[in-house]
């Protein structure tokens, strides 16, 4: 068989079938993935729709609470009246629920209390209860709750007798032998601004699947198995249900509303027709089978002229090959093309006229690996020579120290050991945090070396807060605000300077203050430092300040940074504070 007949059924039996195959496979998982990814989306709509709603249902509850221990209303409901007058009189110095109404008018519409007291007047928060409230199914709920609440739909006299969802109490007052309902019903303007963010049918019903609120104009106040019909939802059951609406396959998803301290409890349910949610992947697969038909009879086309031009040059190159088999090197060498029949016809080029020079190449290849064996070795002795221990460093500067203790220079002898400290401190540095009373040694080492340069042209004093000892901070932080109050502290500063290192343990956390009484800093220049502070990328003569600055607030946040208070003529004091773990807890 030639090759362009093997080249095109090659490309039937390892394209156009496995193409078919998988286009079809893939057609079906996408219509899978897209509807799962509609189930987790209606399941995250649904979980944050509770979330809010749970959140609305909650301030009925806590005033309900409140109100079960609210000592003036009981004495308020359990008084006998003689007068009118009287009760208008105890009526007045009652405010509670017009205050709960006010505070909680988006999530509330009405409190109302209920009680057999036939003295009292109706202003509707306090309503003797009337035969027609006893007779009411609510009323007998809540007698039966044994002091637990309940949500009920029902109507709200206050509110043009609509019907609400509720929550219902008995409050028990033992003493004087009566009871009465609290009733407070919530604002339905609530529910349905939550339910109206929802791109999807969704609404919230009660035990007896009536709905008391949703996105869909019309539905409220209709029994749920006349919008939906599905034998789970009617027996209350949660979940992701598959049911018939409108004759197309429609998925139905429910989840309970549980309200803490509540007998009964509410519910969400949400619905998304099948079509809306595969219908794209559907469309999707069809223009895809389409294209992928199209393209490969355009593609079996291109084979065919392909293959004939393919094997055209294949049989040429083959010649020009036997010839360079049978020792001919003077032949003539030429396919053009980029491919790789081309490439293969001009490699086969270069080796021929390059058979000669094979020996040179092979020599030069030697040469230049040698060169490099040896380069690298010589960056090997380099970077061996440079690592250095820092041990070396700190037993030759003991060894000094030594010296200069034995010949009588006790001074140097300490101001060695400092140096040896301080480096020692510097490069055995890590990345964790060190205690406070570490770091104010290092501080210590470096203002007795400056002590030593200087002499009475400079002073120092630390004052270490006994409270703040254990704490920790990174390392490094307070030597180099030292170190920029010695070194600026000093300029144009005849009578020379005085450095104080102050700690202060408060509630919230560790103070510390660096200050020098040198020639102080102007506003302007100030401002100029801040701005400098929080640049990352301006270069400056600030760097160990601003890189303090960053640290401190990449550990603990913005008000953890360098604070610059100066005067001109009186000195330069810098602070800054770390928060108490139980602060950075906080904060975190």
């Amino acid at each position: 068989m030639h090759l362009r007949n093997k080249l095109i059924l090659s490309f039937i039996f390892i394209v156009f079938i496995p193409v078919i195959i998988v286009g079809g496979f893939l057609t079906n998982e996408l219509k899978k993935l897209a509807l799962e990814d509609a189930k987790q989306q209606a399941v995250a709509d649904i979980q944050r729709v509770r979330e809010r709603t749970l959140e609305v249902l909650k301030v009925p509850v806590y005033i309900s609470n409140n109100i079960l221990i609210d000592q003036q209303l009981k004495q308020i409901v359990n008084k006998e009246y003689k007068t009118r007058y009287d009760v208008v009189t105890s009526y007045r110095g009652y405010n509670v629920f017009k205050q709960y109404r006010k505070m909680y008018q988006e999530e509330i519409s009405s409190i109302r209390f209920y009680i057999e007291n036939k003295t009292i007047l109706n202003n509707w928060e306090i309503i003797p209860v009337s035969q027609k409230v006893k007779d009411s199914s609510w009323y007998t709920i809540a007698q039966e709750g044994k002091g637990l609440s309940s949500w009920l739909y029902i109507e709200d006299e206050t509110y043009n007798d609509q019907r609400l969802v509720s929550l219902v109490r008995k409050i028990d007052y033992p003493e004087n032998s009566t009871f009465g309902v609290l009733v407070i019903s919530v604002n339905p303007k609530s529910l349905d601004l939550i339910l109206s963010q929802e791109s999807q049918p969704i609404m919230i019903v009660d035990e007896h699947n009536n709905i008391i609120s949703t996105n869909q104009i019309g539905d409220v106040g209709k029994y749920l198995n006349k919008v939906i019909y599905s034998s789970d939802l009617a027996n209350g059951k949660s979940g992701i249900f598959q049911v018939e609406l409108e004759g197309k396959p429609t998925y139905i998803f429910v989840d309970s509303i549980v309200v803490d301290q509540t007998l009964n409890q509410l519910k969400i349910v949400s619905f998304t027709p099948d079509e809306e949610i595969v219908g794209n992947a559907k469309q999707f697969g069809k223009m895809g089978i389409v294209v992928a038909v199209v393209g490969l009879c355009v593609a079996l086309l291109l084979i065919y002229y392909m293959s004939n031009l393919l094997t055209k040059r294949l049989i040429r190159l083959s010649e020009q090959v036997n010839q360079v088999g049978k020792g001919n090197f003077n032949t003539h060498i030429s396919i053009d093309g980029k491919d790789e029949i081309g490439q293969l016809s001009k490699q086969l080029k270069v080796m021929v006229e390059n058979t000669n020079h094979l020996i040179n190449e092979v020599y030069e290849s030697n040469r230049q690996k040698s060169l490099l064996e040896r380069k690298q070795n010589e960056i090997k002795f380099k970077m061996m020579a440079s690592q250095i221990n820092p041990h070396f460093l700190f037993n030759a500067l003991e060894s000094i120290r030594m010296k200069a203790y034995l010949n009588g220079e006790k001074e140097i002898s300490q101001v060695v050991k400092l140096l040896g400290k301080l480096m020692r401190n510097s490069i055995e540095v890590g990345s964790g945090k060190v205690k406070l009373i570490s770091e104010m040694e290092v501080v210590k080492s470096y203002l007795e070396i400056q002590k030593f340069r200087y002499g009475s042209r400079l002073d120092f004093e630390i004052v270490i807060d006994p409270l703040s000892k254990s704490m920790t901070l990174p390392p490094l932080i307070i030597q180099p605000l030292v170190e920029n109050a010695v070194i600026h502290g000093m300029e144009n500063n005849e009578n020379g300077v005085i450095v104080s290192v102050h700690t202060q343990m408060t509630k919230m956390g560790l103070l510390v203050k660096v200050k020098d009484n040198g020639v102080g800093i102007s506003e302007q220049k100030i401002d100029e430092i801040s701005l400098l502070l929080s640049d990352q990328e301006k270069e400056g003569d600030r760097i160990g300040l601003r890189n303090v600055h960053q640290r401190l607030q990449l550990s603990y946040g913005k008000n953890s940074g360098l604070m610059i208070y100066s005067k001109e003529g009186k000195g330069t004091e810098i602070s800054f504070f770390i928060p108490s773990e139980e602060e950075v807890g906080c904060l975190e």
